[in-house]
């Protein structure tokens, strides 16, 4: 292992990239296929945009090619800036009200089976963009009857209203992501609230109790071990279902610096605590991300459901 660098101008020690390579685990393919190739005309003609695009995931070759995507909803310009983040922060342009229409027909010529639908945080909105995540979900079911929703939505600065009439849309899995530890909240995620996360599942839940709740987590921002398994805890008291954890990468030299990589093994273990805690789905990896193989996690619940 190479010795640790330092700063010249502070003496600290230099971010963790500075001073490792990436291990093989994190390794990801480089984006083709002629499923890829096809998704992306896809997006690109019916004026739609992925997460996977805008937040540089590093799975996008492995979901594409399985015919897979995150449709971001609402722009691709975000009010909120969040220091882990890829998306662009600024002021916003007007939604587009057809958008709703146009992702149901992009999911029904993919012919999925499941969907996830996300967005960037819209606060100049006094719904925060629920109506149109409404339209969308409801929009889908009507155009591919037995594929079931996932949305991964903000938190709506509280607006319970907000949240109620995404979840009256009738979405099968509701996710929300709480992202960190509360100890690093305010330096991870500026504009949230970490007790704002856990009441919004909990809301949720109690809303639509068979609805089934999710929320993610990163790791590698300096958080330790004990937080990792406190927030864990915490979403199991807020009734949430299922839980992926995975590996924090640093978009750019802007973004927060990169404490440490965990190891297979430390996922293997914070999966199986998880599961220990009640969680019915635990996806916990270097590369999982908040709708990692969100396919199979749907068609997982549904077996068990039956």
């Amino acid at each position: 292992m190479p010795r640790d660098v330092l700063h010249l101008s502070t003496g600290e020690l230099a971010p963790v990239e500075a001073r490792e390579k990436k291990p093989e685990w994190l390794k990801a393919k480089f984006p083709s296929g002629p499923n890829y190739r096809e998704l992306k005309q896809l997006m690109r003609s019916n004026n739609l945009n992925t997460v996977c695009e805008e937040a540089h995931c590093p799975n996008i070759s492995d979901c594409w090619e399985r015919r897979t995507a995150t449709f971001m909803i609402l722009g691709s310009v975000c009010t909120r800036s969040c220091g882990f983040c890829a998306i662009e922060t600024g002021r916003p342009p007007v939604y587009d009200v057809l958008e709703p229409g146009r992702v149901a027909a992009a999911v029904a010529h993919l012919g999925l089976r499941h969907v996830v639908v996300t967005s960037v945080a819209r606060d100049e909105l006094p719904d925060g963009g629920s109506e149109i995540f409404a339209r969308t979900i409801r929009a889908i079911h009507r155009k591919v009857p037995g594929c079931s929703v996932e949305v991964l939505i903000p938190d709506f600065k509280g607006n319970w209203e907000a949240l109620q009439a995404v979840v009256d849309a009738g979405p099968e899995i509701l996710n929300h992501n709480t992202e960190t530890v509360p100890r690093l909240h305010k330096r991870v995620r500026v504009q949230a609230k970490y007790e704002r996360t856990l009441e919004l599942l909990r809301r949720g839940k109690q809303m639509n109790p068979r609805m089934v709740t999710k929320s993610g987590l990163m790791v590698g921002l300096g958080e330790r071990r004990d937080e990792i398994s406190q927030v864990m805890a915490d979403l199991r008291v807020a009734n949430v279902d299922v839980l992926t954890v995975g590996q924090y990468l640093r978009p750019s030299r802007e973004h927060l610096p990169l404490e440490r990589y965990y190891t297979p093994r430390e996922f293997a273990e914070i999966k199986e605590e998880g599961l220990a805690l009640g969680f019915t789905h635990v996806e916990s990896g270097p590369l999982v991300r908040s709708s990692y193989h969100a396919d199979e996690q749907a068609s997982h619940l549904r077996l068990e459901a039956v």
